[in-house]
């Protein structure tokens, strides 16, 4: 081990909640969980007095004491120190996507109505919301026009709907690229003759009329595009976006603005109001799936004289942003199909004089400030999610938030960044500052009274230099309730990705760190290489290499945590998800100090997760494809299931049974496998789970899962 050296970075946003940290008697509990409140949107009203956001609760289920839901509900609060927030709406009925309108009198909002998301329109003056669209496809994303007149939103539909959509079809057309549906290189069976009746025993005709009808009466599946698995269910046809345009009046007629086989996507208004702006594909002639780039374009309200901005052999832009004035573009570029970092652009709002911001960070989306000096943005960093402020002339970038917490959403007002905030003691609540995020004033305190009697556990953050001579950083985590003289167990968590990134303002872990702590475990948490927040070339450097390399880093901090006196090294245990789980299958694999392990919706086997999950790209991006050279890809290498038979750490593997970004079996492989060879391993599969288990799944499958890890940990430590 190299040059480990200490720091100590003991985060704290006030001396009273950092009391009831230390002094705080009671443990967090796994149930907890159902009492965190999350912001998880926010917005500022036009003058800048007001800003509104999404409170995401946790509430018990009315007809089920077992189960819970989530619900999402708005607050307003004024923009002054110890404002109370008023809620604006409550009920069984979430909300989302909230918007003010120019004048600051009324939001519009998305909720459902018979199964279909709607946009409804609620007075800030008194009144109940009414309903403003009636789709049959649902609405959402809705965006006020400059004068408040008019609203933009978008909905989406799949290929059979817009093949019989007269609206959005109007010429009852069929797609001018090729669906690959093999024999029919000009989608030539989608002009059969609807008369036909079906009969199995009649004509070629009449026998594809039957099987049609098969497919429609869900007897059968035909699959021909490439993307054809989602997040919980296969999806043999596209599904198309639209935008239209619509009245702010009641019993107004929506309109389209884009139409046909093509999707568009983060429509937005121009700053006149004469033009709508969108992401589109760039190369029309392609199968949607096959089709990677994307291109910013404008176009009038009837979806006319459409206009490319910014379109570039190789890229692809998304998270667009126009200037107050309307004459510069910021927007994110990226490289598809390969390893890809994206990065910052400015140029002209017509496109040209394109020019890339120096930054080594993925920045996520734009936010102009109302002068149009600056461009506010947050970027993954060092373990945080810092608010970066980049001056529009001078390209120069301003760090203006620490790495000590995550900022997980935020607008502007013409003096003032309001803004949700993650940290370690405290999993999220309102804020706000000035525009260099300096004398920062809490506004929401949803957390406060259910922790004031916690007490948690603060990380300290390390740097270990690796065999690369890079910086991996990573934190300890003590036991909670440690006690002088005493041994503990350690546990290794790993993160994702594996391009994720984790630190003390992670949201997604808060909870659960805490709660192992409180269990009497000590938590190590690494970066290891590959992890995004770094730069490019960290995030790059596990190119080809997935397992040695990030196994090295992920030691090597558990090694030097293990070093304290409080640690009992003959418990160590680990656990990880995604690609953290097959970080876990490969370490255990190749080294055997840990008592037991844990992997959860991991990847074991790189070449059947081509056809396994809908991650597969992953496949191509790092390694290669599995029919080249082996010596070069070492796609078999590099997957842990190659080493099935090393492994003998007790082993509990567990997979979201609707898990389609990672693909099932690649559990049930390894499961099997490992039983087939009479080791200590145990299968957990989760019904109707999918790869968001742990963070938005069932509440109680949440629970569930971070009870199975400790009751399994227990079996071999205690």
């Amino acid at each position: 081990m190299k040059n480990i050296y200490t720091f100590f970075l003991l985060v704290l946003c006030s001396q009273a909640i950092s009391v009831f940290a230390q002094n705080g008697t009671q443990k967090i509990q796994v149930t907890d969980l159902t009492r965190i409140k999350q912001v998880v949107s926010v917005a500022a009203s036009p003058d800048g007095n007001k800003a509104l956001y999404t409170l995401r609760t946790i509430e018990p289920n009315a007809e089920n004491k077992l189960e819970y839901d989530y619900r999402n509900h708005f607050y307003l609060v004024d923009l002054q120190a110890n404002a109370t927030p008023r809620a604006l709406t409550r009920g069984a009925e979430s909300v989302s996507s909230p918007v003010f309108s120019p004048d600051g009198k009324t939001i519009a909002f998305v909720r459902g109505v018979k199964g279909k998301s709607q946009v409804f329109i609620l007075p800030l003056d008194g009144g109940e919301a009414w309903q403003l669209t009636d789709v049959s496809y649902g609405a959402g994303n809705p965006r006020f026009s400059p004068d408040g007149r008019k609203i933009l939103f978008s909905v989406s539909l799949n290929l059979s709907t817009l093949l019989n959509d007269t609206i959005l079809n109007p010429g009852k057309g069929i797609p001018t690229w090729s669906l690959e549906k093999p024999g029919f290189p000009k989608n030539e069976f989608l002009n059969r003759d609807k008369k036909i009746k079906p009969n199995p025993d009649g004509s070629l005709e009449e026998i594809r009329a039957y099987l049609d009808k098969d497919v429609e009466d869900r007897k059968a599946k035909v699959f021909t595009r490439l993307n054809f698995q989602g997040e919980a269910a296969v999806e043999p046809e596209i599904q198309f976006n639209h935008l239209f345009v619509t009245e702010v009046k009641e019993g107004a007629k929506a309109s389209p603005v884009t139409k046909g086989f093509w999707s568009y996507g983060q429509g937005k208004w121009s700053t006149d109001g004469q033009r709508i702006w969108a992401v589109t594909g760039k190369d029309r002639t392609q199968h949607p799936d096959r089709e990677q780039e994307s291109t910013i374009v404008s176009m009038n309200l009837q979806g006319g004289e459409e206009k490319t901005i910014l379109a570039e052999s190789g890229k692809s832009f998304s998270g667009f942003s126009l200037s107050p004035d309307g004459n510069t573009l910021a927007a994110i570029m990226s490289t598809p199909n390969l390893l890809s970092f994206s990065q910052l652009v400015i140029a002209n709002a017509n496109g040209s004089n394109l020019q890339i911001v120096p930054f080594d960070r993925t920045p996520g989306g734009a936010n102009w400030s109302a002068d149009g000096k600056y461009i506010y943005l947050t970027a993954p960093s060092n373990g945080g999610s810092p608010v970066y402020r980049i001056d529009a002339k001078t390209r120069v970038v301003e760090r203006l938030s620490d790495f000590d917490t995550g900022i997980n959403a935020f607008d502007l007002t013409g003096s003032k960044v309001v803004y949700s905030k993650t940290d370690v003691l405290s999993p999220s609540e309102l804020y706000y500052a000035d525009l260099s995020m300096k004398n920062p004033v809490q506004l929401s305190r949803h957390n406060e009274a259910w922790l004031k009697d916690k007490k948690l556990s603060l990380p300290e953050k390390r740097v270990y230099t690796n065999s690369k001579g890079q910086k991996v950083e990573y934190w300890i985590m003590k036991p909670t309730f440690m006690e002088a003289g005493k041994k503990y167990p350690l546990v290794l968590q790993l993160h994702g990705g594996p391009t994720a990134m984790w630190g003390p303002g992670e949201f997604s872990m808060w909870h659960e760190l805490q709660y192992f702590c409180s269990q009497g475990y000590g938590v190590v948490y690494p970066n290891q290489r590959g992890s995004g927040g770094y730069g490019k070339d960290f995030q790059f450097s596990n190119y080809r290499d997935w397992g040695p390399g990030p196994q090295e880093d992920a030691l090597a901090a558990c090694a030097d945590a293990a070093k304290a006196p409080w640690v009992d090294t003959a418990k160590q245990v680990i656990t990880g998800g995604s690609y953290a789980g097959y970080l876990t299958a490969w370490i255990i694999a190749h080294d055997h100090r840990f008592k037991a392990a844990f992997a959860q919706r991991g990847v074991y086997d790189l070449t059947t997760f081509m056809g396994e999950g809908n991650a597969w790209r992953l496949v191509p991006n790092y390694f290669g494809l599995p029919w080249e050279d082996e010596k070069t890809t070492e796609i078999d290498a590099e997957s842990p299931y190659s080493y099935v038979d090393k492994i003998r750490t007790p082993f509990l593997i567990k997979h979201g049974e609707n898990d389609l970004r990672t693909g099932v079996i690649q559990s049930q492989m390894m499961f099997r496998s490992l039983k087939y060879l009479e080791k200590d391993v145990e299968y957990v599969l989760m019904p109707g789970g999918t790869h968001e288990l742990s963070r938005s799944g069932n509440v109680r499958q949440r629970i569930d899962r971070m009870l199975r890890i400790y009751e399994f940990f227990e079996r071999y430590i205690r």
